[in-house]
């Protein structure tokens, strides 16, 4: 079991450090785009809505994760 919380606990850190990554990379896109008009440059749209939607998914991959550390956590507390 501790083995099990230990690699949940690994997986998550990782996660959260790409997690960090990409929210970082989407603010300097938000910054690249505030004197851009939607739709003006369409490979810039899309790049930016294929970024808020890989930060999405990745954001709840992160929280599945976060949530497999509390249960080994807690599996570990009741066994």
């Amino acid at each position: 079991m501790a083995d099990a919380a230990g690699a949940a606990r690994k997986k998550f850190r990782s996660h959260m450090l790409i997690e960090a990554a990409l929210i970082a990379v989407l603010v300097l896109y938000m910054v690249l785009a505030q004197e851009k008009v939607v739709g003006e440059d369409l490979a810039f749209t899309v790049v930016g809505a294929g970024l808020m939607a890989l930060v999405s998914y990745w954001t709840l991959n992160t929280l599945r994760d976060g949530l497999e550390v509390v249960a080994a956590r807690l599996r570990g507390i009741r066994h």
